[in-house]
């Protein structure tokens, strides 16, 4: 038990028998009388409260709070998955003591809060945004008339030109995202790494996929893809203007002074000559 943290689910009897041979030296017994250990059942139940209490082991119906507990902050305060999530479930246990509980029991309640509080900050957000803006954030997911991609994915997609027109539609990008209004939400409720998550999500998945999503969570979506973009069309006006600067107006003036040193080279070359030097 000290080496597994349960005991062992096929019984007592299971135990390797080299183990039960070695022991049965220890204790100066034959090892064939190990196999009449079973024949009051209740034996082994009062050896393994026994040894649990011995050894300051609890049952796993009296950790099972705590464990819940500790499973929905990680899960409202992390992205982590539900493997990682029953990792840490299952040290969490043995560093506390408790006996662990067949694999089933840990799995289902990983699965269980991570439902409820995946459910949490979709409704939280979903109550800070005013109508009018949840309005406007779910037209983006439409395809306007004679247009290939939805709102949402012409916002989502900078410009892959370095030009004057670019950097001017590049603006124009990021101030109709900021025109929307979801910067102005106040979401300090909820974690940055749950809206981070909610926004790659949004960001990576297509529009019709957004549609169908439950409308708390369509909304708390949208609004965290939003924000993000409010940010990232900024860094592409930036990084556009300075690709701009780069190309255009400094190798402009590079050319420039280039052309006024091969003018200047017949002039060096005839101040250079042997007879100018006499």
């Amino acid at each position: 038990m000290r080496m597994l943290d349960t005991f062992l689910t096929e019984g007592p009897t299971a135990v390797p028998v080299a183990v039960v041979r070695f022991v049965a030296e220890q204790l100066g017994i034959d090892d064939e009388h190990f196999a009449e250990y079973g024949t009051r059942s209740q034996t082994a139940y009062e050896h393994a409260w026994e040894i649990r209490d011995e050894y300051g082991y609890r049952d796993f119906a009296v950790g099972e709070a705590e464990l819940r507990e500790f499973l929905a902050a990680r899960v409202w305060s992390s992205l982590e998955g539900p493997r990682a999530l029953f990792d840490r479930a299952v040290v969490r246990l043995v560093n506390h003591r408790v006996l662990l509980p067949g694999v089933t029991t840990p799995a289902r309640m990983v699965a269980t809060v991570r439902q409820e509080e995946n459910d949490r900050p979709h409704a939280a957000l979903y109550e800070a945004v005013p109508y009018d803006l949840r309005t406007e954030m779910i037209r983006l997911l439409e395809v306007p008339e004679k247009k290939r991609v939805s709102e949402l994915e012409r916002l989502r997609l900078g410009s892959m030109r370095v030009s004057g027109k670019a950097m001017e539609l590049a603006l124009d990008r990021a101030r109709e995202v900021r025109g929307l209004g979801a910067g102005a939400v106040d979401v300090g409720r909820v974690p940055a790494a749950r809206m981070s998550g909610l926004a790659r999500y949004g960001l990576t998945s297509k529009a019709p996929t957004l549609k169908r999503l439950e409308v708390t969570r369509q909304t708390a979506t949208l609004l965290a893809t939003v924000r993000h973009l409010e940010t990232a069309t900024v860094d592409d006006a930036l990084d556009l203007l300075h690709a701009l600067t780069a190309t255009k107006l400094l190798a402009k003036a590079e050319r420039m002074g280039n052309d006024a040193k091969l003018k200047a080279l017949p002039q060096l070359r005839k101040a250079a000559s042997p007879i100018n030097a006499r």
